[in-house]
Formats: C-alpha cells, sequence, structure tokens
C-alpha cells in the first residue's frame, strides 16, 4: 500500500474527526476506496473506537431510485444509525462519476426531501467527507491515475495548521464586514454578511470543517442582488454544466441560464423555496489545489476561486437560534477569479487576479 494512503487515514481520523477511544465511528465506502477503508479502518481500531462499516455505490442507489414509485418515506434504520453515531467519514472514490445521470430528477428530489431527518442527524455528528484517488476521477479530471494520485495528495497532506493561520485572516475579515462585492467578467454581485460568522475551514471538526481536503474560509450570505456568472465546469447530477448564469433580486434567483446543463440548474431551483436563495460564500484557499478536476471537494478549494451555493446555509455560520437559509439542496457553483476578477469587503479589495491582499504580487488598482 501507498505510504501515502496511510498517511491520509492518519491525517482524516486524528487531524479531522478527532477520533477518541469509545467513539461509535460510521465509515461509509465507496465502491473505489477499499485500500483507504483498510487503513482508515486500522487507525480507528488502534484508537479503541468501535466501527461500522456501509457500502456507498452510486450504482446501488441508481437501482433502487430508478425502481421506487417515489413515494419515500422517511429511513428509520439510517436515522437511528446516525442518532447512535458520534463519527461519520465518508471515503468517496466510486466506480462510474455518471451512475446516476439517468435518474429521474424528480425522485431525487423526493429521496432527498425523505432524508431531510438524516441529513441532520448526520450533521449532528463529527462528519468528515474524503475522496481516494480511483481511475474513474482521474478520467474525468483528465489526467493520468498516477497524475491524479499526486494531485489529490497534494492537496490533502498539507500542513493544515499553517494553513488555518492564514485563513483565519480571511475568517476576520468577513466576520468584521458587512457587505461582499464579487467582480469579474459577467459578474457583479453583492451580498451581506452582517452579523454571520465565518468558518475556517480547515480540514478539522475543531474548526467547524468536515471535508479533506478542505482550505476554504466560507460563510452564509443573504440579501443578494445582481448577477452572477460561474466558469468553471462541473458535473452535477451526472450530467455536465458549463458556464452558468444566474439574477439575484431581492435575495432569490429570478433568472438562470447555462451553456450546457441548464436543464440541471432548473431542476435544483425548482427543488423548494429555499433553492432559489444562497446558503454559502465559499473563498478557495488551498494552493495544492491548483486546477478544475470536476470533483467539487476540490475544485471549490482551489485559491482565487470563489463558490456559491444555492440552498442549505450551514449553522456554524449563523447567530445562536437563528434559522438560515432552508432546504433539501446544497449545490455549489465556482467563478475563477485568477484573470481579472476580484472580491471585495466593504469596498476594501481583499482578492484580486487570485492573489491575496497579504501575499507577495497583490496589486491595488482602481475600483469600477
Amino acid at each position: 500500500m501507498d505510504d501515502r494512503v496511510r498517511e491520509h487515514a492518519r491525517t482524516l481520523v486524528d487531524w479531522g474527526a478527532r477520533v477518541e477511544a469509545g467513539d461509535e465511528v460510521v465509515m461509509s465506502v465507496s465502491e473505489g476506496a477499499h485500500d483507504l477503508a483498510v487503513a482508515v479502518a486500522a487507525e480507528v481500531g488502534e484508537r479503541g473506537a468501535t466501527l461500522l462499516s456501509t457500502y456507498d455505490s452510486d450504482e446501488v442507489t441508481r437501482a433502487y431510485l430508478t425502481a421506487h414509485d417515489a413515494d419515500f418515506a422517511e429511513p428509520g434504520h439510517e436515522l437511528a444509525m446516525f442518532e447512535a453515531a458520534d463519527v461519520y467519514l465518508r471515503l468517496g472514490g466510486g466506480r462510474n462519476t455518471a451512475a446516476r445521470a439517468d435518474v429521474p430528477p424528480e425522485r431525487t428530489q423526493a429521496a432527498a426531501k425523505a432524508g431531510e431527518a438524516v441529513r441532520e442527524a448526520r450533521y449532528d455528528t463529527r462528519w468528515m467527507s474524503t475522496v481516494h484517488p480511483t481511475r474513474s476521477l482521474a478520467q474525468q479530471a483528465g489526467l493520468s491515475y498516477e497524475a491524479y494520485a499526486d494531485f489529490v495528495y497534494d492537496a490533502v497532506l498539507r500542513d493544515w495548521e499553517a494553513l488555518a493561520e492564514e485563513m483565519a485572516r480571511m475568517k476576520a475579515l468577513l466576520d468584521g464586514g458587512s457587505e461582499v462585492r464579487l467582480v469579474t467578467e459577467g459578474t457583479d454581485l453583492t451580498m451581506s454578511i452582517d452579523g454571520r460568522t465565518a468558518v475556517n475551514s480547515a480540514a478539522s471538526v475543531v474548526y467547524d470543517s468536515h471535508n479533506l481536503p478542505s482550505g476554504e474560509v466560507f460563510t452564509a450570505p443573504y440579501a443578494t442582488e445582481g448577477e452572477v456568472s460561474f466558469d468553471v465546469p462541473m458535473t452535477i447530477r451526472g450530467r455536465r454544466v458549463r458556464d452558468v448564469r444566474l439574477t439575484f433580486e431581492d435575495g432569490a434567483v429570478v433568472d438562470h441560464g447555462a451553456a450546457a446543463g441548464e436543464d440541471v440548474i432548473g431542476e435544483i431551483l425548482e427543488t423548494d423555496a429555499g433553492a432559489r436563495r444562497l446558503g454559502e460564500l465559499g473563498i478557495g484557499m488551498n494552493r495544492g489545489i491548483d486546477r478544475a478536476t470536476d470533483a467539487i471537494l476540490f475544485d471549490e478549494k482551489m485559491a482565487g476561486t470563489v463558490h456559491l451555493a444555492l440552498g442549505r446555509a450551514y449553522d456554524a455560520c449563523l447567530p445562536a437560534g437563528e434559522s438560515g437559509n432552508e432546504s433539501a439542496v446544497h449545490t455549489d457553483l465556482i467563478t475563477d477569479l485568477r484573470d481579472g476578477g476580484r472580491l471585495e469587503v466593504d469596498g476594501e479589495v481583499v482578492l484580486r487576479d487570485g492573489v491575496f491582499r497579504w501575499e507577495e504580487g497583490f496589486e491595488e488598482g482602481e475600483e469600477r
């Protein structure tokens, strides 16, 4: 086994989920993540925790959803499992990234709504999501398997303490700010962040961060106005999406379009009322991720990019007792600011052309 797989497992268990003796751990294993699952199981066992492994397959899920009559009941047994768990570890890495492309969208939406309580119980655990490099993901990224594995481990095996310190600077700017403006070609969007708390997403539950790799700072915007274009292509619900355009008025999407996948965006927007509003503004800061690979877990963390999510807001960004945007979906879309874009907080440019204000190479400019 590649030593990097073992290091990945240790990072996930120790830095990420902070697994301790006596923890009840649920580990969901995708079809291609066997080696990582073996390494994680060993780490969990060494720490004296209790492990339950489940099998996660998009092909199995497709078979279930397409055969069902779409009158989904709440999965009580799954709910009970997560209510009893302390830690949830999801190891992604399937065999076919488009396995669910032909599932009728209304079934996907119905299943998502039926599983709402399960999602909430899962979010109440010390949950972490990661991915093991597979040939299907390498193919989707347009890389050889060896090059893709190098890419994954460059993103995952970071000095997370040092990155957490750098990202704390962005968190402080967002926490102290009232309004964010995003400007690039086809985009001039403003969002309120007053009263919100940004999350320093440093790949550990200690930071209210749940992805490995991570490397983003995110918050929950509201009162969104203007237009935004997303120029980083991605696959959503098994279908290719490119050059998405959204228009916001009074905080909600009133018009949308896309060069490819416009129907997918339409389906998402029709899920519920919250799907037309933003649940997240995220700023990518992981310089180990230097290219888009059509995998949201990586692409949204790419330094110099910003992503906005339609749908559910995370409670960690909200004042105690306040409910943010609620939805059965949370769909991220990415815009690249590395060539002519900027991000402002209360009128001050904090990111220009992919360079942060505190980094060497940042240049002042005349704003419009």
